[in-house]
C-alpha cells in the first residue's frame, strides 16, 4: 500500500476529470514533472483512461468517484470494512484471513491486480470503474447449506439494482447478472469447511460500472455496464453500501428459508426462461427450453417435452 500512496494521491488530484500540469502536479506531490510523467504511465497499465495534451496537461477521460470507507459506513452497518484501493484480490485477502474475521466482513478495491472469476479465469479489474467487492459469511447450517448460494447472492444484487433504477436487470444461471443479454456483473463464491462444522464462505461481486473499452481487450464475451442500463447512476458509494446491505440481509434470509424461498424470485428475472439455449458440461453439449432452476438450485432444461435438471455447466442463447 505504502508504495501506492503518491499514484492514488495522483489520482485523487485527477478524479475531477479537468486538466492539470505536469508541473502543478509535481509541486503538489513534491515530484519532478518527469517523476509525474513516470507515475502517469503506471497508474494509465491500472486502466485509467488518460489524455496528455501538451501545454494543458494531464486528464481523466471522465472525473471519477473514488470509494469512501467513511462514507460507506455511514450508509451501511458493518462488522468490518476494509477499503484497500489496490490488491491482488479482494476474495484472496478475505480467504487469507478467514480465521480472524468476523461474519459479515467486507473489502472493497478500486483496482485489482489478479481479480479472478469463476472456473479460474481472469476479472478484469481497471482502477476506479467498477466494483470489486468480497464479503465473508460463516453459514452455520455447513458446507451441504451453501449449494446454490451464487443464485441467492445474484436475485440479491438483481433486486437492488433494480430498485436503484435499472428495472431490466436479470440474472444468468448460476453466477451472472445481465443487461440485454450482455453481462454486466459476476459472482464467485468461495468456500472452506469440513463436514459437520460451518461453511466459510467468501462471496466475491465484479460488476461493471463504467469501464473503459480499452480494459476489455481479453474479455471474450458481449459485456456492458451499468451506466448504460440505470438512469441516473447511483453513486459508486451508494451502490457499494446498498449492495452491502442487501447481500448481508439476503443471507440471513436464505439461513431461515433456503434455497426454496428465492426459487420463485429467480425465475422472475431469469434471463434464459422459456428460451432456446445451450448447455456446456465439459465437451458435452445439451439443447433445450430453459424452464428455470429447481429448489436445489439446478438448472431445468426441458427437451422433446421432457425436463431434466443439471447441477454443472454453463448456458447460452442456442446459437450464439
Amino acid at each position: 500500500m505504502k508504495e501506492h500512496s503518491t499514484r492514488l494521491a495522483l489520482i485523487r488530484l485527477l478524479a475531477d476529470g479537468h486538466f492539470h500540469s505536469g508541473e502543478k502536479l509535481g509541486l503538489a506531490l513534491g515530484m519532478s514533472r518527469a517523476g509525474i510523467a513516470k507515475q502517469i504511465k503506471i497508474i494509465q497499465q491500472w486502466g485509467l483512461d488518460l489524455y496528455s495534451v501538451q501545454g494543458k496537461g494531464y486528464c481523466l477521460a471522465a472525473p471519477i468517484e473514488l470509494l469512501d470507507s467513511q462514507r460507506i459506513t455511514k450508509l451501511v452497518s458493518c462488522p468490518q470494512l476494509e477499503l484497500i484501493p489496490v490488491i491482488d484480490s479482494t476474495n484472496q485477502y478475505l480467504l487469507n484471513q478467514i480465521d480472524q474475521l468476523p461474519s459479515g466482513a467486507v473489502c472493497l478495491a478500486e483496482y485489482q491486480q489478479a481479480g479472478r472469476g469463476r472456473r479460474g479465469r481472469q476479472w478484469q479489474s481497471p482502477f476506479g470503474s467498477n466494483l470489486y467487492l468480497s464479503t465473508y459469511w460463516r453459514l452455520e447450517a455447513g458446507v451441504a447449506a451453501a449449494m446454490g448460494l451464487s443464485l441467492v447472492v445474484g436475485v440479491a444484487i438483481a433486486e437492488a439494482l433494480q430498485q436503484l433504477g435499472a428495472p431490466d436487470i436479470r440474472v444468468k444461471w448460476p453466477n451472472d447478472l445481465y443487461y440485454h443479454d450482455q453481462k454486466l456483473a459476476g459472482i464467485l463464491v468461495e468456500m472452506t469447511g469440513k463436514a459437520g462444522d460451518a461453511a466459510h464462505l467468501v462471496i466475491g461481486i465484479g460488476l461493471n460500472i463504467a469501464m473503459p473499452t480499452a480494459a476489455t481487450a481479453m474479455i471474450d464475451q458481449a459485456w456492458t455496464n451499468l451506466s448504460a442500463a440505470c438512469l441516473p447512476l447511483p453513486s459508486r458509494n451508494v451502490l457499494a453500501a446498498t449492495l452491502i446491505e442487501r447481500i448481508h440481509q439476503t443471507l440471513i434470509e436464505y439461513e431461515e428459508v433456503g434455497l426454496c424461498g428465492f426459487v420463485e424470485r429467480w425465475n422472475r428475472i431469469d434471463n434464459f426462461l422459456n428460451r432456446p439455449v445451450k448447455l456446456l458440461i465439459g465437451d458435452r453439449v445439451i439443447e433445450g427450453i430453459a424452464r428455470g432452476i429447481n429448489e436445489q438450485g439446478a438448472l431445468l432444461l426441458e427437451n422433446d417435452g421432457d425436463i431434466t435438471a443439471y447441477v454443472g455447466g454453463e448456458i447460452s442463447l442456442r446459437g450464439c
